[in-house]
């Protein structure tokens, strides 16, 4: 079994699957590219790690975290070792130091986990041959078999749209910090953009 490095490459609201997010990780030296199907939650979580943003309280991967911590335990990797009928089978691979350990887990929770620990993210490579995809320079999905000479790769990972559309949905939830903290750098990129 050959593993992978991945990296998240951008996080949009899912056009066939309502409520749904869709998180595309890349091989970090090839070409090809896993979209992965999240809940709203964990796209919140993704989405403010990689905007760097913080809530004024600690949400649950922090928790997480801080518990993990507090034990001596490490997140090393997050590791896709399987899917089937559209589910991605993920395991944390943590150790203590002495022990090590893989705990399974959805894919949006290794994936907000892998960002929140900075740790790597891996993919078993039949995976990737499996649910991977190839992205033009036009954003048009093509097989792995035919490879493209160039891959552009996007200028942003998170777009302002989604993130006031997790903004909506973190009003609707009344996690009202998160909604106020996502305002704020929307507000920041807006400015950014008139100038």
């Amino acid at each position: 079994m050959k593993k992978i490095e991945l990296k998240v490459l951008g996080l949009s609201y899912s056009q066939t699957q309502v409520g749904s997010y869709v998180i595309v990780l890349s091989e970090v030296d090839g070409l090809r590219k896993l979209p992965i199907i999240i809940k709203p939650a964990e796209a919140q979580v993704i989405a403010l790690k990689i905007e760097n943003m913080k809530s004024p309280r600690p949400l649950t991967h922090d928790l997480f975290k801080n518990f993990s911590d507090s034990f001596g335990i490490d997140v090393q990797e997050v590791f896709i070792h399987n899917v089937a009928e559209g589910i991605f089978y993920t395991k944390l691979i943590a150790t203590n130091g002495l022990d090590e350990a893989g705990i399974e887990c959805t894919a949006g929770d290794g994936i907000a986990l892998a960002i929140t620990f900075d740790c790597a993210i891996f993919v078993n490579e039949s995976v990737l041959n499996a649910s991977g995809i190839i992205m033009d320079e036009n954003g048009v999905a093509s097989s792995t078999k035919n490879l493209p000479t160039v891959v552009e790769e996007p200028k942003k990972i998170v777009s302002i749209e989604d993130l006031e559309h997790l903004m909506r949905e973190a009003e609707s939830n009344e996690e009202y910090e998160i909604a106020a903290e996502i305002r704020d750098r929307i507000k920041m990129l807006k400015s950014k953009q008139a100038k």
